[in-house]
């Protein structure tokens, strides 16, 4: 959150949050992170928007943390979705063919039905796999990407961590029964927070009047130039330093 809040003031947007959980650290990286839940608050929270006639163009979930969680950010997509917005949905359950620390297929299930209720999601290889109930793959074809796209029931499907060469990765897009796909070069280290990056770009062009499309390469654009400049400062080895780049997406979107 502390990630995409800037980037999504950087775009322009008057952005209200709700946090699920507090945790010490990223849950991969760090050993096992000190960790609150806000379970019990979030049903008061959500419905005394409801109660003074709060609704949002736009709904952005990244990880949530919990079952309880999950189940109540179906509810805020039913309820405060303003007609016509738009939901989106980044599961940030799992990565590299397994779920993340602390969850278990219960959860899995539960971030599967709430991606059912979203206009878009924002899944990785992993992440796509699971909800098709396909074997994840670490070499993938375009065959295998497209099983993984057309099996989502969402009318857009963004996949991140899409390379079919080495030093390559990029996005597939499936909106309606059109697919598209962007490249960009791979980066061999991996950084904490890129995702959650990607998903507060997207939805901050998107949101500016890009298209999908144009939204899901800003995105990728935008990590991309971040990873460099944590590239060109080693001591920041705990995540990604994005804000040098906040320039550079405002650049890209024309806000």
């Amino acid at each position: 959150m502390t990630v995409a809040l800037p980037i999504l003031s950087a775009c322009g947007h008057e952005t209200c949050i709700l946090p699920t959980a507090l945790l010490s650290t990223h849950t991969g990286g760090f050993g096992k992170p000190a960790v609150v839940h806000f379970d019990d608050a979030l049903d008061g929270l959500w419905r005394h928007w409801k109660e003074n006639g709060i609704t949002f163009d736009a709904i952005l979930v990244g990880y949530l943390g919990s079952i309880a969680a999950a189940e109540t950010a179906e509810q805020i997509l039913e309820e405060l979705l303003a007609p016509g917005g738009v939901s989106i949905v980044d599961p940030a359950m799992a990565d590299h063919g397994k779920l993340y620390s602390g969850f278990d297929d219960a959860y899995a299930e539960a971030m599967e039905r709430l991606c059912r209720k979203a206009g878009v999601i924002l899944p990785n290889i992993t992440e796509a796999a699971l909800f098709a109930g396909l074997p994840y793959r670490e070499r993938l074809t375009e065959k295998y990407v497209e099983a993984l796209l057309d099996r989502q029931e969402n009318p857009c499907v963004i996949l991140t961590g899409v390379g079919y060469r080495e030093g390559q990765t990029g996005i597939a897009i499936r909106e309606g029964g059109v697919r598209q796909y962007y490249s960009h070069p791979r980066v061999e280290k991996n950084y904490h927070g890129t995702g959650d990056m990607f998903a507060a770009a997207f939805t901050g062009a998107l949101m500016q009047g890009k298209s999908k499309w144009e939204a899901s390469k800003i995105a990728a654009d935008f990590v991309c130039k971040a990873i460099e400049y944590t590239q060109e400062n080693p001591a920041h080895w705990y995540g990604v330093k994005f804000e040098p780049a906040l320039p550079d997406l405002i650049r890209m979107i024309g806000v």
